[in-house]
């Protein structure tokens, strides 16, 4: 198909950018969408902070016969590209028909403009943030996917191979059964570790968060934590203080549990939530008319029975002591309590072992490849 990509530049061309997977992913039972609110808000520097180090351009594939047939966004991180040494163009938020042709004049257009700004480098799919969404699909496009992950047709990477894209790494996924009782190793672990150190799980209020600036140490752990890990770049006071009004108030705080030592130092965190896939599919992407109500169903009056563990953190110099344990007795019986009979990971590294071994005590499924590919430009 001959098609022309144009740069995002009114209101129409934002709404066909919006409206686009409506097309490809209609009648998939597996497709999680967005809420249109929050791709509008992704390109808003009222509501993103990260746009204030990181340039980015959306585009839009028409038809000739003026219909949107594809979609994408360039992303140029400075303090990434600064942090990691190398000059990168990211590439995200790709959605495209299945041809050829379209999804090479969509990738082009990002190639392109990284060039003109001094990129050597494409990657994606990738964000702005280490906590947007990345990786595309490339295993299990028969199982649902959730709000903190891409979901994709099979055709995507095959497209991207034909383009001469590589792998640059890839992520992974865990699903748990929650046991009934906490596994006897976490709760050894759990008695010699507070027995040694001191340490004590807390449960966070809102003024913890709100007034007490407990969301910026979750951050700063973060940071620490995160650090080494493929893409990531630290995360300032103002981010993280973005990220906490958007995000943590409507979070229930008791999935929520701090590690502290002895001194009152946040040394591990949790975050989980219970799945809103089923609630972000029923909106249709639509926080209006009835979208709002499907997403505080799940998360306050009736969720579903999976729960998402959407992030953990251990401060580097704690990894190697057992800390995850103290994070599992407390949520076994929490989940068991508030009717969870599974969990799933976000993304994880496929070569963070570390972080994957931690689950072998839960008879883990691992699942849902995603992958980072790359070009030289």
């Amino acid at each position: 198909m001959k098609c022309y990509v144009r740069p995002v530049q009114s209101k129409r061309q934002m709404n066909d950018f919006l409206a686009l997977p409506q097309k490809i992913y209609k009648g998939n039972t597996c497709y999680v969408p967005d809420l249109d609110m929050d791709v509008r808000r992704w390109f808003d520097p009222k509501h993103n902070s990260g746009l204030q180090h990181a340039d980015v351009m959306a585009f839009v594939a028409y038809s000739e016969a003026e219909e949107p047939v594809g979609r994408i966004v360039g992303i140029v991180n400075h303090k990434a590209n600064q942090t990691w040494s190398n000059k990168c163009v990211r590439f995200g938020w790709i959605e495209f028909i299945d041809d050829v042709e379209v999804s090479e004049a969509l990738l082009n257009a990002v190639e392109q403009w990284g060039q003109s700004k001094g990129m050597d480098t494409i990657q994606g799919p990738l964000g702005i943030s280490d906590f947007d969404k990345e990786g595309m699909l490339v295993e299990d496009f028969d199982i649902m996917g959730s709000s903190v992950t891409i979901y994709n047709p099979p055709y995507y990477p095959e497209h991207m191979e034909k383009h001469g894209y590589g792998k640059e790494v890839d992520w992974v996924q865990v699903k748990v059964e929650v046991p009934h009782e906490v596994p006897e190793r976490f709760s050894r672990v759990t008695e010699l570790v507070n027995k040694k150190y001191g340490l004590k799980v807390r449960k966070l209020t809102k003024r913890d968060i709100f007034k007490d600036g407990y969301g910026r140490k979750i951050f700063h752990l973060l940071n620490d934590a995160y650090s080494h890990l493929f893409g990531y770049s630290r995360h300032t006071d103002e981010e993280a203080d973005a990220f906490v009004a958007q995000y943590i108030g409507m979070l229930d705080l008791r999935m929520l549990p701090m590690v502290e030592d002895e001194n009152g130092n946040l040394i591990a965190c949790c975050i989980t939530m219970p799945s809103l896939a089923r609630a972000l599919q029923k909106s249709k992407g639509k926080m209006f008319p009835l979208g709002w109500y499907h997403l505080l169903r799940s998360l306050k009056w009736k969720h579903e029975e999976e729960a998402e563990l959407l992030l953990i953190a251990v401060h580097p110099d704690w990894q190697a002591h057992g800390i995850n344990a103290l994070l599992f007795e407390d949520l076994i019986p929490l989940f068991n309590k508030m009717g969870f009979r599974s969990a799933e990971t976000g993304p994880m590294l496929e070569s963070n072992l570390k972080v994957l071994t931690q689950w072998r005590t839960l008879n883990p499924t691992v699942y849902k490849r995603r992958r980072c590919f790359s070009k030289g430009i």
